[in-house]
């Protein structure tokens, strides 16, 4: 028996799709709702050679006005399963919601990952993190369509590439299409796991490496996230936006040298940029420190595409903007930043038919 067909539209708008609402129309816009769905329409848009667009939950995504040439495929598959401490989740769920469920059942390890809009499928490509959490900590396996071997194989955790926002589904990212994300979390009596994030220690009145009730981890990073935007709200342009669009900066011993008499010269001797511990002897800095810094600070801009009012890292669509006007923004950050301090911001979303 053949699988059941996805829903197929022509020449379908792709902003209603994204957080940011930007974007041009696909050829084809194909929505499955189930693994089976997912694999056969991307083994139809392989086998005619089409170019294929995958597209979850939307909020890494920034699409040219020109949109997509090729099929567009909606993952909006579902399922959630938890077994004791394992939970598994089809590429469709609602990550913020299966977030939710696992406080409510007592279960530690993505409390801090409260908030984040999107779908699960998403979580390893980015190795999405924040708060002091990461995904690829408690992600066991990831089941994926392999489109090189032409069939659905199941990778291990150490074996999907894992580091700062990125894996090897996002190094390669015409190989692997996510199906489904397993994850093993911790039964900690209810509390959550090592507050590791200094911010959200300071919220909740504890110390760095502190636990608290798991609902009380989750409804500080859903403040903290909220007081920046972070949190999806249609009546607040603020958060239309693609989160984070540059990722923080990990720089070798020279170049964070190098960095550093740059802030010195700028700013002054005393003046101290934030350091954070990074793997192989490398450090990592902050890019909202260097954004604000350069002189891009909250609200900065006077077109239809600005900073967010509420966090410098956040580049907004504040109704009527384009995706020619945020790169123009982008573009004016990074290099704004490049000649101030000699850093290179990097995109942290995905961009489809246009560059920084």
């Amino acid at each position: 028996m053949s699988a059941p067909s996805a829903a197929s539209v022509p020449s379908a708008r792709l902003a209603p799709l994204t957080t940011l609402r930007l974007g041009g129309p696909a050829d084809r816009l194909v929505t499955a709702t189930t693994d089976e769905e997912i694999v056969e329409a991307v083994r139809r848009a392989d086998a005619a050679g089409e170019p294929l667009l995958v597209v979850g939950g939307g909020s890494n995504l920034v699409i040219a006005d020109t949109g997509f040439r090729g099929t567009a495929l909606r993952i909006a598959s579902s399922g959630v399963r938890l077994d004791g401490t394992r939970l598994e989740l089809a590429a469709g769920e609602d990550w913020s919601a299966a977030v939710a469920r696992t406080v409510e059942a007592g279960l530690a390890g993505i409390e801090c990952l409260a908030g984040i809009p999107g779908s699960a499928g998403a979580t390893p490509i980015q190795n999405v993190g924040a708060y002091g959490q990461e995904v690829s900590s408690v992600i066991t396996e990831v089941v994926a369509y392999d489109r090189t071997a032409g069939e659905t194989v199941t990778l291990p955790g150490a074996e999907c590439g894992f580091a700062y926002r990125t894996s090897r589904f996002k190094t390669d990212p015409d190989r692997f299409v996510v199906l489904r994300v397993r994850c093993e979390l911790t039964d900690a009596g209810g509390l959550s796991a090592p507050i590791r994030y200094a911010e959200t220690a300071r919220l909740l009145g504890v110390e760095p490496g502190g636990r608290v009730p798991l609902a009380d981890a989750r409804q500080a990073v859903l403040k903290l996230r909220a007081g920046k935007g972070m949190v999806l709200d249609p009546e607040d342009h603020d958060t239309w936006s693609a989160g984070s669009f540059f990722t923080n900066p990990v720089l070798d011993e020279a170049a964070f040298a190098a960095f550093r008499q740059r802030v010195a010269d700028r700013l002054g001797p005393d003046v101290t940029p934030p350091a954070y511990p990074a793997p192989e002897g490398h450090t990592k800095t902050s890019a909202a420190w260097l954004i604000d810094r350069a002189g891009f600070t909250k609200g900065y801009g006077t077109g239809p595409a600005r900073i967010s009012g509420k966090h410098t890292l956040a580049l907004t669509n504040r109704g009527e903007a384009s995706t020619a006007d945020l790169m123009a923004l982008a573009r004016e950050v990074r290099d704004g930043v490049r000649a101030a301090f000699g850093v290179t911001l990097v995109n942290e979303p995905v961009l489809v038919g246009t560059s920084l």
